[in-house]
């Protein structure tokens, strides 16, 4: 007990990191939650008032762009988002979370009527088996590149990369990638367009801080989404705040 009052108040040096990583590894953390989510993109739910990341898989940004079987462009994070809202159809989840991570979110795994949804999204080939449990998920994701399932019918950036890409980010996806993937999907870093007409919010990076920008607010049409600063568009308000984004200031 007396280290981790220590910890939470900062009587060693570095206290103030202590404290955070602290409670973002306390066991307090830990719950179990059921209801009907509202799902804000293809890793990342509302449940119970509890805003619950999907641990150990990373689904694409709703921003994201990847190419189809025909090396055509598609907004494959939004489809990620609208598949795992198709699945999950009004059901009830049940959710076991464990800790939070850098904003605030729990991190869980949950289940539709004892189906993993976890797996179910890496299996299908809308996520990727990603972090620290990456060999959990891992025989799913070889189970949808086989298939050729989701994300894997055409090419794609993982999402991990998609978020700094550049000139030397490596593509992935089915055997028959176009040779000119990487042009297309490098081709505007990041996208002046959104990715969908549902994805009109304004992401952008100043002074170190998320800033999220609505249509209506003023100076809005003056953002240029082509200034390669972090910029990146999002889909609701509820999924800007979910992902550490702050409304600016009207």
């Amino acid at each position: 007990m007396d280290q981790e009052r220590k910890a939470i108040f900062g009587m060693t040096r570095g206290g103030t990191m202590f404290a955070l990583l602290a409670l973002i590894t306390s066991p307090v953390c830990a719950a179990t939650l059921s209801g009907v989510p509202r799902i804000l993109d293809g890793n990342t739910i509302e449940i119970e008032q509890t805003t619950v990341r999907l641990w150990g898989i990373e689904a694409p940004e709703t921003d994201q762009i990847c190419l189809d079987a025909r090396g055509r462009k598609w907004a494959c994070g939004v489809a990620a988002r609208d598949q795992l809202i198709k699945h999950s159809n009004g059901q009830t989840w049940a959710c076991q979370t464990q800790r939070l991570d850098e904003y605030g979110r729990a991190l869980g795994s949950c289940l539709i009527d004892g189906e993993d949804v976890n797996v179910w999204m890496v299996r299908s080939g809308w996520a990727l088996s990603a972090g620290v449990t990456q060999h959990r998920y891992v025989v799913h994701e070889l189970v949808a590149s086989t298939n050729y399932a989701g994300l894997w019918s055409g090419a794609f950036i993982a999402p991990w990369d998609w978020r700094s890409r550049n000139r030397a980010t490596i593509i992935i996806g089915a055997n028959s990638v176009p040779i000119e993937a990487q042009e297309v999907l490098l081709g505007s870093i990041p996208l002046s367009e959104p990715p969908s007409p549902e994805c009109l919010i304004k992401g952008t990076h100043r002074s170190g801080e998320r800033i999220y920008h609505l249509p209506l607010q003023p100076g809005y049409e003056q953002i240029n989404m082509t200034d390669k600063r972090g910029e990146r568009w999002l889909c609701s308000e509820a999924e800007a705040q979910a992902t550490g984004w702050r409304k600016a200031a009207r």
